[in-house]
């Protein structure tokens, strides 16, 4: 059995508790205030800190326009339209990959997000293609909840109680790549918030269960959804021993959960959807599937990211929506 480190939170866990408010306006500011928040950075060179908002959109004007098609930018849909509006392509993580991939003429890949993400658009990216993440600090608090220790140990205890083939891990993109290929070792897979339903049932036809990382929500919504019972679902705590559980209930488990979760996507509120309900009685509430199992249920809509976006896109002129996600999609 494998020993426990001891119980940290995430950095980037705290920065978002801090800094990610669901209601704040964003506006772009100098660096050098940007910077005083204390958010971590890398170093960036002085010249550059005190330029205005203004001054910084013309000088990427400037350069993007210097490179040409030799750069590729990729902007997440939560990134600010300030940064946006000079993506060549605009999406979720792993479609940003693919697209990159598409243009083999592109020598850098520019990919405004996380850290995970431009991993996967390492992994996807020619031989040729240097993978840019501007801030390489940037994380992913979900993601920091998974390190790579901490999930060989818990699939070295899986193994010790539940045999090789009686699970499959299957990982969500917003994992380490280290993750992504202990699934492809051991014949699991990889899914993302809009096939997570097909990646789930596909992994049931291989095994018995699933060891679903490393959120534990979207795991267990996607499992609901496809009639799995709670009492069949058990939670891997990584600091506990066994995950917290005991043999007997991890061999009767159909999904055990990685203990896991989006730092903003948990803070959306069954409460909160009442109030919209107050206030809006037409309202029509849509919301990601890595908000907490009781605000899934109390929401008209579930989806991911690209399924929001165009749901809102395609909505009838006047209708009333309260969207549980990150605000800068």
């Amino acid at each position: 059995m494998t020993t426990r480190r001891r119980p940290i939170a995430p950095i980037t866990e705290l920065e978002h508790s801090a800094f990610c408010k669901t209601e704040d306006e964003l506006p772009a500011k100098p660096l050098a205030e940007e910077l005083s928040v204390n958010v971590r950075w890398q170093q960036i060179p002085t010249e550059y800190l005190h330029y205005t908002a203004d001054e910084l959109d013309e000088r990427i004007h400037t350069v993007r326009q210097k490179l040409g098609t030799s750069v590729t930018v990729l902007g997440h849909h939560y990134q600010r339209e300030e940064v946006i509006k000079y993506a060549d392509f605009q999406g979720d993580s792993f479609l940003l990959s693919q697209q990159a991939a598409s243009k083999p003429e592109a020598d850098f890949i520019i990919f405004c997000g996380v850290h995970f993400m431009a991993e996967t658009a390492c992994i996807l990216a020619g031989e040729h293609q240097r993978v840019i993440l501007p801030n390489i600090t940037a994380g992913c608090s979900m993601a920091d909840m998974a390190p790579m220790e901490d999930v060989d140990d818990a699939w070295e205890d899986l193994m010790e109680v539940l045999g090789e083939g009686e699970i499959v891990p299957v990982t969500y993109m917003n994992s380490i790549a280290g993750i992504k290929a202990l699934c492809g070792r051991n014949d699991g897979a990889v899914c993302t918030s809009s096939n997570a339903d097909a990646v789930l049932k596909w992994a049931f036809e291989q095994g018995k269960r699933v060891l679903f990382l490393p959120d534990q929500h979207l795991g267990r919504n996607t499992a609901l959804k496809m009639g799995v019972p709670l009492d069949e679902m058990v939670v891997w705590n990584p600091f506990r021993s066994m995950g917290g559980n005991t043999p007997e209930q991890l061999r009767r488990a159909k999904m055990v959960l990685w203990q896991g979760h989006c730092s903003v996507h948990t803070r959306f509120t069954v409460r909160q959807i009442e109030m919209a309900r107050q206030r809006f009685p037409d309202v029509n509430v849509l919301v990601h599937p890595e908000c907490v199992m009781e605000t899934v249920q109390a929401a008209d809509l579930v989806g991911s990211t690209e399924f929001i976006r165009n749901q809102i896109n395609n909505a009838p002129a006047g209708s009333v929506w309260a969207v549980g996600t990150r605000s800068a999609w």
